[in-house]
């Protein structure tokens, strides 16, 4: 065997730098095309951490992000952890503190945060969580970019407990950095024709994504969906929520990989499939986890008796995979009257198994162009 031969074939078996960490540590990774619940999902103890958790590996992660779930016993404060990379955690479910500051101890920023709760952890800061409820598990979903970073460096000791320290990124004292998000407008929008001026929410805290009221039509995904765009102050992370009425469905599409789905609300079921390949069906309710895999289509319906929320937390922008952006509409959606009778059909089924009915309007069957009026409220 020639030394070219033997470099090519040894490349194939290279496990990545970030699943090599993650199967070190011993902590449970679960695979698959999605997670029914993470409320009931199985744990493992993570002695560094003083916590039980576990990784998620799932179809779609491609290796560009690293999700994991964090048990936090009650009543426990887990041990101070810097990174070096930004990090979005939701709160499943629970009740708890997030304390954050600098090498020196200045800039201390601490929030409060319960069920449905959203918000950043920033890069190159202390940081330690803490369970408030005495009676009650903390339930954490972490979301971040690590994989990326560790296929650049393989060193965890560079982005976990490395020395440098950025205080700057926890604001100015007297700043309110987690205080709630604000509203910041865009003067051009995705829809100007309609009238529509795009906005989106910065801010390092959400208190609750459940009950999330400020929304905007979603005009050309289809199902009467609104959504809320998401950016993190001095950060490259972005995500979005979608929410659309019980008994519609919203178009199928396709984008890049590394995008992280959690539902805050809501019943359903999702599809997803490789052009000209067999579907795959997800069903979904609160707490429900899954990924699109790269460049597949994927297409999601309400079959429960409120609407249904999605939170979608996005790659980073070289992977195409940022939020509802499609790269050309007419190869990467399927407008509805394009889509296989089979998708109404099958959705039509599962309504009738609850004794609900379609809400959409045949229009959106005859007319590409088709759109929702948006004059209810979800």
């Amino acid at each position: 065997m020639t030394t070219e031969t033997f470099g090519r074939a040894e490349s194939l078996k290279i496990v990545s730098a970030h699943d090599e960490w993650v199967q070190s540590l011993g902590v449970p990774i679960h695979e698959g095309y999605f997670i029914q619940d993470l409320r009931k999902l199985e744990l493992g103890p993570w002695a560094e951490r003083e916590c039980n958790a576990a990784f998620l590996r799932l179809a779609g992660q491609e290796g560009v992000s690293e999700a994991r779930v964090t048990e936090i016993p009650p009543g426990k404060t887990l041990p101070k952890l810097k990174m070096g990379f930004d990090e979005i955690v939701y709160v499943v479910e629970g009740g708890g503190m997030t304390r954050l500051w600098a090498n020196d101890g200045s800039h201390e920023r601490t929030f409060e945060w319960s069920d449905h709760a959203m918000f950043r952890l920033p890069r190159d800061c202390w940081t330690q969580l803490s369970n408030m409820r005495g009676d009650k598990a903390v339930r954490l979903l972490h979301f971040n970019f690590l994989p990326v970073g560790m296929a650049a460096n393989p060193d965890p000791d560079f982005f976990i407990n490395n020395p440098y320290d950025n205080p700057g990124l926890l604001g100015e004292p007297g700043e309110e950095t987690f205080s709630k998000a604000k509203e910041v407008h865009v003067a051009e929008g995705f829809y100007p024709s309609k009238g529509v001026m795009y906005y989106y929410w910065s801010g390092n805290f959400f208190p609750d994504m459940k009950e999330w009221k400020d929304l905007t039509p979603l005009f050309g995904r289809g199902g009467g969906g609104r959504t809320v765009y998401v950016v993190y102050p001095k950060s490259k992370m972005t995500c979005h929520m979608s929410v659309f009425p019980s008994g519609s469905y919203k178009k199928a599409h396709r984008h890049g990989p590394g995008v992280i789905i959690v539902i805050p609300d809501g019943e359903g079921y999702s599809l997803m499939w490789e052009e000209g390949k067999e579907k795959v069906v997800v069903p979904w309710q609160e707490g429900s986890v899954f990924v699109p895999p790269n460049k597949w289509f994927h297409q999601h319906f309400s079959t429960g008796t409120v609407p249904a929320r999605y939170l979608a937390f996005h790659s980073p922008k070289q992977f195409a995979g940022q939020a509802e952006t499609i790269e050309d509409r007419a190869k990467d959606q399927i407008e509805y009257p394009d889509e296989e009778l089979a998708v109404r059909e099958l959705f039509q089924e599962e309504l009738a198994k609850k004794g609900l009915a379609t809400k959409m309007p045949e229009g959106a069957y005859l007319d590409p162009e088709y759109e929702w009026a948006y004059t209810e409220e979800l």
